[in-house]
């Protein structure tokens, strides 16, 4: 998680709070809420990619932090 000198979450870090289970087969993580794809992709996905999906879990509640 990247958090930044004012204390806040950056809209590009990543969700994952370290209980994936896309990894058990899962399609969207329990965890973060990510689907397998964007726990996969995440590392190259755009900036914006990122804040669309940070943005997606927050109107979903499943944003953790």
């Amino acid at each position: 998680m990247s958090i930044s000198s004012k204390g806040k979450r950056s809209p590009t870090a990543s969700p994952c709070i370290g209980t994936c289970s896309t990894v058990l087969g899962d399609e969207v993580c329990r965890g973060c809420g990510r689907t397998f794809d964007e726990v996969l992709n995440w590392h190259s996905f755009s900036d914006n990619e990122k804040k669309a999906v940070n943005f997606r879990l927050k109107m979903e509640g499943k944003l953790k932090f």
